[in-house]
């Protein structure tokens, strides 16, 4: 009996359930270290925006809200202030007072708007979110396609005109585009509005308000893209170039493929995972641009804000915006990382 347990147990169909187990304990042990990276990374986030303003001398609430706030507050709306933050009492109560508010989405009170700093964000967070949302998506969409095309064309004249346009155009800040494309298409020309993400008072709704928006957007939007494009055009330019000197695109040529399978289906799809990769690195980039880009055009946005925050010195309202941007960064480099896995299986199986 004992030598037909050991022959069981030893038995191909054992064998490979217990590779199997141990594949899935370590695939399921790879993502939660992988989550918990992120989830360290928000936590420190979140302990330096609560102690930076109270390791400032003096008085903890006017380190938070400035000398110009306690001069129009009312005693009244101090006092539910100082209430709420915990201020009167130890810094690990002030600290969990500080996460139970974020959970209940208090990200504190804008003295200058006098509101929420959280429903104002959220007044300008979607017109930020359309400006690089659209810009990344354009700018990765575009160098991809510009990519596969100069690298298939290598050397010959559509490869060095956009080689050299694109590395032009690189070398701008985004918000010195943006001014370039302001004076020449707003004020020499007139075709563009100077101002603004739609036009005020104007009625329009349906049809007419989304071509009125996309008018005012197309100036920010392009003056991002322009500068953006570069970077992912230039890898799949690279990556496309290594990729066709690859054993199976000579295979691929081999069995009749046409040469638009190949440039596309094989030699671009594998040109995918480093331009992810770069998307995701670039995101915190476009969101800095964007910020500035706003301020350029007056676009009605988080860059806008912060602007007029900074300059009311509404310190809230500040520390509110940068969080939102941090955990907005983080997410998106999360969602990248997973689809990277997901494109890849072999970077889950590395972790």
């Amino acid at each position: 009996m004992e030598e037909r347990n050991d022959r069981h147990l030893d038995s191909p169909k054992v064998v490979c359930d217990g590779g199997r187990v141990v594949a899935r304990a370590k695939a399921l042990f790879g993502r939660g270290a992988f989550l918990s990276n992120y989830l360290i990374a928000f936590l420190l986030i979140l302990t330096l925006n609560f102690t930076l303003p109270r390791l400032m001398p003096g008085d903890p609430f006017q380190a938070i809200y400035g000398e110009e706030a306690l001069l129009a507050m009312t005693p009244q709306l101090k006092a539910q202030l100082v209430e709420r933050l915990a201020l009167d009492q130890s810094m690990g109560q002030q600290f969990l007072a500080y996460l139970l508010s974020l959970a209940g989405g208090d990200l504190g009170h804008s003295y200058y708007y006098n509101q929420p700093v959280l429903s104002v964000i959220l007044d300008f967070l979607p017109w930020t979110l359309l400006l690089t949302g659209s810009a990344l998506v354009i700018s990765t969409l575009l160098g991809l396609f510009l990519g596969i095309e100069s690298g298939y064309r290598r050397g010959k004249r559509l490869d060095k005109t956009l080689l050299a346009g694109l590395m032009f155009l690189n070398g701008f800040p985004d918000f010195f585009m943006g001014i370039v494309l302001l004076l020449v298409f707003g004020v020499v020309l007139g075709l563009i509005p100077l101002s603004g993400a739609l036009t005020p008072y104007s009625g329009l709704s349906g049809l007419p308000l989304a071509i009125d928006i996309l008018h005012h957007l197309l100036t920010p939007l392009a003056a991002l893209v322009l500068v953006r494009v570069t970077s992912s055009y230039l890898l799949t330019r690279n990556t496309m170039i290594t990729t066709l000197k690859e054993n199976f695109i000579l295979a691929a040529r081999a069995k009749g493929c046409s040469e638009g399978k190949i440039k596309y289906r094989h030699a671009g799809r594998n040109s995918l995972l480093p331009v992810v990769t770069a998307t995701g690195l670039s995101i915190p980039q476009m969101i800095t641009g964007a910020l500035f880009v706003e301020i350029v055009f007056s676009y009605p946005g988080v860059g806008l804000l912060l602007y007029n925050s900074l300059l009311t010195r509404d310190y809230p309202l500040i520390q509110g915006i940068l969080l939102m941007v941090t955990v907005v960064v983080l997410a998106a480099n999360l969602v990248v990382d997973l689809l990277y896995s997901r494109l890849d299986p072999r970077v889950s199986h590395a972790r």
